[in-house]
């Protein structure tokens, strides 16, 4: 009996019949980047090859439709969907999506090691490539509490398990400029292997001695200026367009000819709710075109750019000996994906999946709440100073703004000044942090979530202190999820039992919960365009115009953090 490989071959020949041929296709080659009239022979899961082919066991006329390789998301954080991984593929794969490179630092940051090998097993029994990056800043920062830790010990461990394939998202990017030797460390267990940068505002001699550490990417570039200098010093730069990250307009014009195989398309963060209404990185690749850059090199952008980026080899493209990951797209302009096959098999159409995951997440992952008692006592707050520190939100992006202001009380509805608090829930030590936050607009109630970057403790923004109180209280009965309180009761709320960041509910029952919980917010008067995703954010430690001391350290003066 002939073995895999010898089979392909012979249907490579066309001394044997190919187990799928799609013929009449139009073929995306993102190699040359042209479009190619032709046929595709599929055996085993492989394109087996590309050309003039007519026996196969099953034969799918394409009618002049385009043929072009699954897409692959070079960087995202699959736990801002709130979903599990099989619920989470099923939301992605009806899309396109058919490889994922992920850095878990989410879900590790609160059950640690754990997750990663949770989500690794799992993936295996689903048709989307999952590569996973080993977390590099676990905590995320020593400035606020978190429930796991991950040494460079372990991230030597991580690497030699199947999956692993690099160092994630570096965002210690002070501890790497000022040669922090805990950071160094994990830069130096991780040598050879792809290394992922995450460098906000760097520039010049700063960014230069980033760089120098081994690190090949930066997705966190929100100016064009600031792209064009990483590009030119040697970075691939990840062009974002998430929930709350929307970059992609801006740093469009530095994809040209010249340019274009060190850049690629990423999401970073998606919700449930915007994969299923715009989709996942098509949406980013639809957008570009209508932008107007040409379909094929947008293509070429979500697909072989990453595949080689990552090395990761017969992905990103269709041809001989790569995985039979494939999309047929109507028309390349409005990219309206028709089908999607994995390996050769057809996994969703129209949009919708075809396959029912048989995964969830274990019991032990789903016991991440432990917070101390606390009342609307201990939220006071001491506004004497002549002026405050407040974080200023800035719709459409995660970065917010230091500002300083006069507050005699709060909260301040005339300049929207309200109260911001931060609940630590991994060790119980009743620790609160307390700050203000302007650009939120709520005129009443409160917001709460278990959902906050990096550390993941539960953060709430409120009117009152009741209201505060409420939520956060809802939050931890739930075992981790999102609330809203007015008038001291919860009145809609969304569980995410796993590890405080996760559903396994069917996909559309989550999208239902998140978007009622997202209208409860606008309710009570957030204006921003994703309240829960904003707030989420709002639990990062404000770093002052990113400005960094003699010493290494970063000014932080906003919170009492945690």
């Amino acid at each position: 009996m002939k073995d895999s490989l010898h089979r392909t071959i012979n249907v490579a020949r066309g001394l044997e019949p190919a187990d799928l041929l799609f013929i009449n296709a139009r073929v995306v080659n993102v190699f040359d980047g042209e479009i190619e009239k032709t046929a595709v022979a599929v055996c085993d899961g492989v394109v087996a090859g590309v050309g003039d082919y007519s026996e196969a066991k099953e034969v799918i006329d394409l009618g002049g439709k385009y043929l072009l390789p699954g897409l692959i998301d070079g960087h995202t954080h699959i736990e801002s969907s709130m979903l599990d991984i099989g619920q989470y593929a099923r939301a992605v794969a009806a899309r396109g999506t058919t490889g994922v490179v992920t850095d878990l630092h989410e879900l590790t940051n609160v059950v640690g090691l754990d997750g990663i090998k949770y989500i690794l097993k799992a993936a295996k029994k689903l048709p989307l490539d999952m590569y996973v990056m080993a977390p590099s800043c676990v905590p995320a920062t020593h400035l606020e509490t978190s429930g796991s830790a991950v040494d460079a010990r372990e991230i030597v461990r991580l690497l030699k398990q199947g999956g692993v394939i690099g160092l994630g998202e570096m965002m210690n990017f002070p501890g790497v400029i000022f040669a922090d030797a805990l950071v160094l460390d994990k830069l130096k267990a991780s040598e050879g292997k792809i290394i992922d940068g995450h460098a906000p505002g760097l520039s010049g001699r700063d960014l230069n001695a980033y760089i120098s550490a081994g690190i090949g990417s930066d997705h966190e570039s929100t100016r064009l200026a600031e792209a064009r200098e990483k590009l030119a010093r040697g970075l691939h730069i990840m062009i974002r367009e998430g929930s709350t990250e929307k970059n992609l307009a801006e740093l469009l014009p530095l994809v040209t000819d010249k340019t274009y195989k060190r850049c690629m398309f990423v999401v970073d963060d998606r919700s449930c709710s915007d994969l299923r209404r715009d989709g996942d990185l098509d949406a980013v690749v639809r957008k570009a075109i209508a932008l107007g850059l040409d379909p094929v090199r947008a293509v070429q952008l979500a697909t072989i750019n990453p595949a080689e980026y990552f090395g990761l080899r017969q992905a990103g493209a269709i041809a001989p000996g790569y995985a039979a990951n494939l999309l047929v797209v109507d028309n390349l302009k409005s990219f309206n994906i028709k089908q999607v096959f994995f390996r050769g098999k057809l996994i969703a159409r129209n949009g919708e999946a075809l396959f029912k995951p048989r995964v969830r997440a274990p019991s032990r992952l789903r016991r991440s709440m432990n917070v101390a008692p606390f009342a609307a006592a201990g939220l006071a707050m001491d506004l004497s100073p002549e002026t405050v520190p407040v974080v200023g939100v800035i719709p459409g992006q995660i970065v917010t703004r230091y500002l300083r202001e006069t507050v005699k009380s709060v909260p301040d509805f005339e300049r929207d000044i309200l109260k911001l608090v931060v609940v630590e829930r991994h060790h119980a030590t009743g620790n609160i942090g307390k700050g203000l936050v302007s650009g939120f607009g709520l005129s009443r109630g409160a917001l709460a979530s278990s959902v906050a970057h990096d550390s993941h403790n539960i953060v709430c923004v409120g009117t009152t202190d009741d209201d505060i109180c409420a939520a956060v209280q809802a939050v931890v009965t739930m075992g981790g999820g999102l609330a809203v309180a007015e008038g001291g009761r919860v009145f809609e709320s969304l569980p995410l039992p796993f590890a405080g960041l996760m559903s396994s509910e069917p996909l559309d029952k989550v999208i239902q919960g998140f978007e009622a919980v997202e209208a409860a917010a606008r309710d009570i008067g957030a204006r921003l365009t994703a309240p829960f995703a904003a707030l989420s954010f709002l639990a990062l430690p404000v770093i002052p115009e990113l400005k960094i001391t003699d010493k290494g350290m970063v000014d932080v003066a906003a919170f009492k953090l945690i």
